[in-house]
């Protein structure tokens, strides 16, 4: 049952690809598999951590004055990314710019602390947190690396580093289809995924 409530997340209620929400950050930083790589790992880090605070302090929270705390708790933790991206991975953060302090109003982050931590026990508040961080990592990820691969032809570039794996040859790398990198691209993409999501959920309750 416990284990339920963390597999939700991923599949069947996806934030991203099934509840459309947190598309925002999704959009914009999913130019690239490491920049998405990047994200998610803020948002799991983030979710599961002010899931466990909340959920903790369920019992004490005042009701009128829950959503104030629950921000307080969440920009904590969205802090500590950020100051961690910025002294080891300033290339990330830079890349992430605005979008690493934005986890704060983040619907996904809000909406688990709202919606379940404040709720529900600890055990299952922290498996809801991995479990819609992993959802959303591998929603973006996907979407990133899609992107990455039609746009630049490169796969898992760091910005500042390694320079990606050349998955579609030099012939494409000469003329990668740029659209792919732009907001334009990124809504075509995560339409074929919520699409396909919602074809694969059709066909399993079928």
């Amino acid at each position: 049952m416990m284990f339920k409530t963390f597999f939700e997340g991923i599949v069947k209620n996806n934030p991203v690809l099934v509840l459309a929400i947190g598309l925002c950050p999704t959009l914009a930083v999913s130019t690239s598999a490491f920049n998405a790589l990047g994200m998610g790992a803020a948002v799991i880090f983030v979710l599961t951590f002010s899931n466990l605070i909340v959920s903790s302090f369920r019992k004490v929270i005042p009701d009128s004055l829950r959503i104030p705390i629950f921000i307080i708790v969440i920009s904590t933790f969205v802090t500590i990314v950020d100051y961690v991206m910025k002294a080891y991975l300033p290339g990330l953060s830079k890349n992430l710019g605005v979008f690493v302090p934005l986890i704060v109003v983040n619907c996904i982050i809000l909406g688990r602390a709202e919606g379940f931590a404040y709720k529900n026990p600890v055990g299952k508040a922290i498996l809801d947190g991995l479990g819609s961080g992993i959802g959303f990592t591998l929603a973006i990820f996907i979407m990133g690396t899609i992107r990455e691969i039609l746009g630049q032809g490169t796969w898992m570039s760091i910005p500042g580093g390694f320079e990606g794996f050349k998955v579609l040859g030099q012939g494409f790398l000469n003329y990668p289809v740029l659209f792919m990198i732009l907001p334009p691209g990124g809504f075509l993409v995560i339409a074929f995924l919520m699409g396909g999501m919602r074809y694969f959920e059709a066909r399993r309750s079928a």
